[in-house]
């Protein structure tokens, strides 16, 4: 060990030292409730300390190491901190009686109990299935039908491209609204009827608007995808004799099989979470009659509006949680699925 590094060590030692205990420190003072203003500061000062510590240590042998950590904390730490653990408090709140602020006993499965004996809960996932199931298929049909179009010899694609995807800029609750206009003020005037006034064709505008808003982003994806097929691959394909059909079906189509796996993993998540153009819409208004022997007035109310309702309109953050909990594992599962059975279908070069 040179001079240099004998330095070096004492003093990163140090100051890695101090940046601990400063850390420490802070969240001592944030967990007893001790009022003291520079608690902030601390915690951020013995954070910053802390990781300089690391980074002047003089070992060779763990320094590489040492940088990918720093580099990496602050992506693991906002991680931890926005995913990890409010997934495991909500997990917990859905066993207790949480009212938002304080939490007076543990309830068991109760909240889970009263989650299915809930006929406007089960609507909710019945018709956000049959809306993930939908557009699964018709923006991924639609998407491809665009990109094919645009990565077509017409002129003008640039445009098109732009124009396409220009819906996709526009925030959901902006469309609903947008939209809500269109179907209660021009339709109206078309048909005379009111589009949003039946279950059936409000949910039927639901899908309508989100086809409109996302059609446009995955049509990018896709002619990201069958733009990186081989020239050369189609060039053989058509002196063997195939057909522009031919070549679609079997070459390109079984080409791009990983951008079609991304493209139907967006789509699933995205539908399964709409809620800001549910909400601006129809705000999940709508009559069905019969449903489990009752009446319902929220027949356009799917999942994430129903447990948005729930918790905030309802003042039952426990039960709200509850459906959370489930939603999270009904995602995670289908998407699981949806992503293993379509890599096994992906085709190598």
């Amino acid at each position: 060990m040179n001079k240099t590094s004998a330095i070096r060590k004492p003093i990163s030692i140090g100051v890695l030292t101090t940046g601990i205990v400063l850390m420490v420190g802070a969240l001592i003072i944030d967990i007893t409730g001790i009022k003291f203003g520079a608690r902030g500061a601390m915690l951020i000062i013995g954070l910053l300390a802390a990781l300089y510590g690391l980074y002047r240590f003089p070992s060779q042998k763990y320094h590489r190491g040492i940088v990918y950590f720093i580099f990496l904390f602050p992506l693991v730490f906002a991680f931890v901190v926005t995913v990890i653990i409010p997934l495991v408090l909500g997990v917990g709140y859905s066993f207790t009686d949480w009212t938002g602020i304080k939490i007076t006993k543990f309830v068991g499965l109760a909240n889970y109990s009263s989650m299915f004996h809930d006929p406007a809960f089960l609507w909710s996932v019945l018709i956000t299935f049959l809306f993930v199931i939908l557009n699964i298929i018709m923006v991924n049909l639609i998407g491809f039908a665009l990109a094919l179009l645009c990565t077509s010899a017409i002129k003008g694609t640039g445009f098109f491209r732009a124009a396409y995807f220009l819906p996709n800029l526009i925030g959901g609750i902006v469309l609903g609204y947008i939209w809500q206009f269109v179907f209660n003020n021009v339709l109206i005037q078309m048909t005379k009827t009111s589009f949003l006034a039946n279950t059936e064709t409000a949910m039927l505008g639901i899908i309508i608007v989100y086809i409109w808003q996302y059609a446009g982003y995955i049509m990018l994806i896709y002619i990201t995808g069958l733009t990186q097929v081989p020239k050369d691959v189609i060039e053989a394909a058509s002196i063997d004799g195939a057909n522009s059909k031919q070549v679609l079906f079997h070459v390109r189509i079984p080409l791009i099989m990983p951008t079609i796996t991304i493209c139907t993993f967006l789509t699933l998540t995205s539908a399964f979470k709409q809620f800001d153009v549910n909400m601006a819409l129809t705000n999940g208004t709508g009559s069905v009659d019969g449903f489990l022997g009752g009446y319902l007035a929220n027949g356009t109310q799917m999942l994430a509006l129903n447990i948005y309702n729930t918790a905030i309109s309802k003042n039952s953050y426990a039960v709200g949680q509850a459906k959370a909990v489930l939603f999270f594992i009904i995602l995670a599962a289908v998407s699981l699925i949806q992503v293993r059975t379509m890599n096994s279908k992906e085709v190598e070069l």
